[in-house]
């Protein structure tokens, strides 16, 4: 009976150790693996932005849809202007400007010129060049061998895409302001993880009022497209 009771109090002791190991090393294991995830995915939701700051100085509005953006990377050309020769401040306080300095060369208007404080006509015109070129808006924002398509999926959730929301607000003085957001739960990406530490993540979210996940910009306040990792 005594060997009994020594072997189940050593059985109870051991338990007891695993248990205190398991809740010290299970939100340790689970914060690295949360990380490890999540860094892919903040990098997609970067690629995002960039994509959708591009199409809003191309179109004034962000894109609506994926397959919206998407179409955009592949196939929109984004302008590259060359410029050579400078305008001074005498120049600028004379009224002269980068559209008058081009159109007094293209029509050869040497005393507008003057007008504008060009004393040599001549050189100037030789010296000053604006010339606009198009590039691949894919090959100009993102690395060599960058997948467009890969934009809307989120990584580690077997296939699912990020949520994509725009609105256009208006500004106090009434001027249009476009705003989007895209973003992936915990639910999505930490799918698979301890089922408790991500119950736990999610209500520390609802009681500070903040998204209960990964998300870039912001439909409902302006906040200059940053993400909530920043």
């Amino acid at each position: 009976m005594k060997y009994v009771i020594t072997s189940m109090l050593a059985l109870a002791s051991i338990f007891l150790i695993w248990l205190c190991y398991d809740s010290i090393n299970t939100p340790i294991e689970f914060q690295e693996n949360r990380a490890l995830r999540e860094k892919p995915i903040i990098g997609r939701l970067i690629d995002i932005r960039k994509a959708q700051i591009e199409y809003k100085d191309q179109n004034n509005r962000y894109a609506g849809s994926f397959n919206e953006l998407i179409s955009f990377v592949k196939n929109g050309q984004k302008a590259q202007i060359y410029k050579q020769g400078e305008i001074t401040d005498e120049q600028l306080s004379r009224g002269l400007t980068e559209q008058k300095a081009l159109r007094f060369i293209a029509e050869d208007l040497a005393d507008s010129a003057a007008a504008c404080g060009i004393t040599d006509f001549e050189a100037f015109k030789a010296n000053f060049k604006r010339d606009t070129s198009y590039v691949s808006v894919l090959t100009s924002i993102f690395p060599a061998g960058f997948n467009a398509d890969s934009l809307r999926f989120v990584p580690f959730s077997g296939g699912k895409e990020f949520e994509l929301d725009t609105v256009t607000q208006r500004t106090k003085s009434g001027l249009p302001l476009p705003l989007f957001e895209a973003r992936t739960p915990y639910t999505v990406y930490l799918n698979g993880l301890n089922h408790r530490e991500i119950v736990n993540l999610i209500d520390e979210a609802k009681k500070t009022d903040k998204y209960a996940g990964l998300k870039v910009g912001d439909v409902e306040t302006p906040n200059n497209n940053a993400g909530n990792w920043e």
